[in-house]
């Protein structure tokens, strides 16, 4: 009680300037946002933008997405512009093509890219070789989006990662996109762009919480295509990686890092066109390289970087041969077990990056 009188009998400068001094402000917490949330704000914020802009699909609309990444937006906008479609992705895809061509800007979204494979003449032949075929007089504004890569416990015909699939043909640009930020950026700069665009997201990533920064907030936020984002500066090996796996590589970088090697973890964010210059430049600086991915081996997106360092001016800083972690060479098993052995984990890529560095 003496204390709180003591504090009446003064004058009020003072005692507002005691209380000041006991209270201390902490920083404003970062926004979180999950990738799919992320997803739904982009698509969003471009239907808004443009009214050429739609999103067709299974369960899009009244269900709100069977991952409920397009959730709210049929409320928002209506059957026109959110369109539930039947089973039948070669007749919707080609429906979204011929869309495209008559000017509108369609979200052509797979329930999983598994089942692109039944639209894969529609993708292929009719919008990515258009543009080419008609002397640059027909651009195909178009984006199939979707998850991509193994999920969990949904065995081989659902769990394959179409990187390379697609990757491989040209006519079309391929982003796989990792955290809420580039989702985001890279999903608003697919409908923009007129060129057909696949964007491979990831089933398991869609719940995942990621810090926001306050740019990628903006309606204006964009990723560019066909670039790259360094996550971890590193000086003793390079890790270039997309998709889910980039968590893996970060993961086994803070593991690392206690151990005295610094690794360098590159976000690919863009499979085609590939942003070679950033990884190159990467591995001129550490002398190593270790792609990671959740595909198969063989022709994948590992062995076109791989390729592509022997064939430029980074094969001559190499000081040991590069090394590729990549999902095993079998239709995915059912079974927990070996699911999780088929797949890179976070111990495949310390064992590939201390057999890299020789320790």
């Amino acid at each position: 009680m003496a204390a709180v009188s003591g504090l009446v009998r003064r004058p009020l400068r003072e005692v507002s300037g005691l209380l000041k001094r006991r209270f201390h402000w902490t920083a404003r917490a970062a926004l979180q946002v999950t990738v799919r949330d992320a997803i739904n704000q982009g698509m969003d914020e471009e239907l808004e933008r443009d009214e050429k802009v739609f999103l067709l699909g299974e369960e899009v609309a009244q269900y709100d997405g069977a991952y409920k990444v397009s959730r709210g937006l049929w409320k928002k906008y209506g059957d026109k512009r959110i369109i539930d479609t039947p089973i039948s992705e070669m007749g919707f895809a080609g429906i979204a093509v011929g869309a495209a061509m008559a000017g509108l800007r369609p979200i052509c979204e797979f329930m999983t890219f598994n089942f692109s494979m039944q639209a894969i003449d529609q993708v292929i032949n009719s919008a990515a070789k258009t543009y080419y075929m008609s002397g640059g007089l027909q651009s195909v504004p178009i984006v199939f989006r979707g998850p991509n890569g193994a999920s969990a416990g949904v065995a081989a015909q659902h769990s394959q990662c179409f990187a390379a699939w697609y990757g491989h043909c040209p006519g079309l640009k391929v982003v796989s996109p990792w955290n809420s930020e580039d989702a985001k950026g890279l999903i608003k700069s697919a409908i923009r762009d007129n060129n057909p665009v696949v964007v491979l997201e990831n089933e398991l990533m869609y719940g995942v919480p990621f810090e926001f920064p306050p740019e990628a907030q903006s309606k204006d936020f964009l990723i560019p295509i066909g670039k790259a984002k360094i996550e971890r500066q590193g000086t003793h090996i390079t890790v270039v990686s997309h998709s889910r796996p980039v968590g893996h590589c970060l993961e086994a970088a803070a593991v690392l890092s206690k151990e005295g090697v610094e690794c360098e973890v590159i976000n690919m964010r863009t499979i085609r066109p590939m942003d070679m210059e950033t990884i190159e430049a990467s591995v001129m600086k550490t002398n190593h390289l270790v792609t990671v991915e959740g595909g198969w081996p063989q022709f994948g997106v590992g062995a076109e970087i791989c390729a592509r360092i022997m064939e430029g001016p980074a094969f001559n800083f190499l000081d040991a041969p590069a090394v590729r972690v990549t999902g095993a060479d079998v239709p995915m098993p059912y079974a927990k077990i070996l699911e999780d052995n088929s797949i890179p984990q976070v111990k495949d890529i310390i064992f590939a990056i201390k057999k890299t560095l020789n320790i």
